[in-house]
């Protein structure tokens, strides 16, 4: 039996120390980078699709494995595969600072996925394995205010990294901190499930990385090459093919293996399934809208990098106020009222963040995108904690580490998706509205070629070379009101998936007891409850 220590002995803190950093590179790694994409396209001339690939390569791999990941350190003991995931996250994450190209920068985000699969499952797991049930809370507790910090601090660092000129610094930061967790690790006793079967589930998740593999680069592709040219690439077909066939197999094998990576049983609750529902909407909203909110500060009002690292601030605070709040009102009230309102007060948010043009600068943010931002972060203060609770409450006491690891799959699973999906339409509308935008400036035709090849790279389109200066002042605002056009549709599109995760809740969720009131330890390890801007790129 694996012993536990409480946070006044010297192991505690240690194994305190040890998750809270390791969480905190991957959070921080997510925020900073989503603020720095705009400089790493213009030092890389990465197009639309690889800026798309670069955000998706890591959440891609981490959402087909952490169920695997959480499995193996069950199995092969927590320490060693949560130490595992640090190196691989951290040896990749040396590679994309050096990364000369998107080629290889997109090479080592799929290995930095893989690290994080393997690490971010651990995290709360080894806190629950070895931290006294008479601190588990307040060491759970700590554990979130400090990611918190992480998710308000890293907009701001990627911000400032990038505006200097330093977004490979995004990843470098991960060394020191990778080897300081590594350190407190070394104090940490193994710890791993002793009743855990021997058997993995390997063809389980060999499935789930080709279903969500298939359909994210089939729609990417057809997003970057366009519909007409996408469809006549036998590549396309053949992932989207293998992706349909892909998600059906799994699901019947999941249903009939002894051994499963994902316990179908937990979804004959109405509550898990509606309450992982509302996640797949919410979070796959979250992760598409705001993907293009920093490029949209950049690249077409004008902001500087640091100063639309700021812009998320009012975001973080109020999920940080909130949370704690809103997870009292649930013991009182229920989650359904909640669920309800969060969701359909971001969604409202995001209509917001659709009604401005083109602004003068950050001079115009308190009247243009802050109401929207900090509804953003009001909606989701009010949302996550009861979230958290429905699903970890609709599941029997003995599987609430799985209910948690589906729960976070699916999180992952609706980011992946949803930065493809909306990436690919990204792409379509701009090219689509650019044309249409400079319809009335005078061009050769092949500077209207020239055009319609740069939009491909979204914002960071160029006008074509060796216009009048006012003609290419035209082009320019063409490019920027497109850009513009183009977020609105995605943040629209977000609202909408955000009132009918409200509605979701509504509808569906209603007071439940577990499937299985099987005694035991109910100090379980909560949901990863990081927003998906922290989540486009991180754990």
């Amino acid at each position: 039996m694996t012993p536990t220590f409480t946070l006044s002995e010297r192991t505690g803190r240690w194994t305190l120390f040890s998750t809270i950093l390791a969480s905190s590179m991957a959070f921080i790694d997510g925020t900073a980078l989503n603020v720095a994409l705009a400089a790493l396209q213009d030092d890389l001339d990465a197009t639309g699709g690889e800026l798309i690939w670069i955000v998706n390569g890591y959440l891609l791999l981490l959402a087909s494995l952490i169920l695997l990941g959480g499995s193996l350190g069950d199995h092969l003991g927590r320490k060693r595969v949560f130490g595992s995931g640090i190196m691989i996250f951290a040896g990749a994450s040396l590679v994309c600072g050096f990364a000369p190209s998107t080629t290889v920068l997109i090479g080592a985000r799929f290995v930095q996925g893989i690290g994080g699969a393997l690490m971010v499952p651990g995290s709360l797991a080894i806190i629950t394995a070895l931290i006294d049930s008479s601190d588990r809370g307040k060491a759970i507790g700590t554990w979130s205010a400090a990611t918190t910090i992480t998710t308000i601090s890293g907009p701001v660092l990627g911000g400032v990294l990038a505006g200097a000129g330093l977004w490979r610094f995004v990843f470098f930061i991960n060394l020191p901190i990778a080897a300081l967790t590594l350190y407190g690790l070394s104090k940490v006793p193994e710890n791993r499930d002793d009743n855990a079967s021997r058997e993995l589930d390997f063809p389980g998740a060999a499935l789930s990385v080709i279903g969500l593999a298939g359909l994210t680069y089939g729609l990417v592709t057809l997003g970057e090459r366009g519909i007409a040219t996408g469809v006549q690439r036998p590549s396309v077909w053949i992932a989207l093919a293998a992706s349909v066939v892909a998600f059906p197999v799994f699901i019947l094998r999941e249903s009939r293996t002894p051994h499963p990576m994902v316990n179908l049983n937990l979804f004959r609750s109405r509550t898990f399934s509606g309450a992982n529902g509302i996640t797949a909407l919410l979070y796959g909203a979250l992760s598409g809208g705001l993907l293009f909110l920093p490029l949209n500060l950049i690249q077409a009002q004008g902001y500087d990098a640091a100063t639309a690292g700021l812009t998320f601030i009012p975001f973080s605070i109020m999920l940080a106020i909130l949370s704690p709040w809103a997870g009292g009102l649930v013991d009182r009230y229920g989650p359904r009222l909640l669920l309800t309102i969060g969701p359909s007060i971001v969604g409202l948010s995001y209509f917001a963040l659709a009604l401005p043009g083109l602004t003068d600068g950050f001079a115009d943010y308190w009247l243009t995108y802050f109401p929207g931002v900090l509804g953003i972060g009001i909606g989701m203060g009010l949302t996550v904690a009861p979230l958290t609770t429905s699903v970890m409450g609709a599941a029997p006491t003995a599987q609430s580490g799985v209910a948690s690891g589906v729960n976070n799959a699916v999180a992952r699973s609706a980011q992946a998706l949803s930065t493809a999906i909306f990436g690919a339409l990204a792409l379509v509308a701009f090219s689509f509205l650019l044309e249409n935008a400079s319809e009335d400036i005078v061009l050769a035709s092949d500077a209207r070629d020239q055009l319609a090849d740069e939009a491909n790279d979204l914002g960071n389109a160029e006008p074509p070379d060796g216009l009048a200066p006012a003609t290419e002042a035209a082009v320019e605002r063409a490019i920027d009101e497109a850009f513009v056009d183009t977020f609105r549709l995605t943040v629209i599109g977000a609202g909408i998936m955000c009132l009918l995760s409200g509605a979701l809740a509504a509808v569906v969720l209603r007071k439940e007891p577990a499937v299985d009131e099987t005694p035991g330890d109910s100090a379980q390890p909560p949901i990863d409850e990081s927003p998906p801007v922290a989540d486009n790129v991180g754990a």
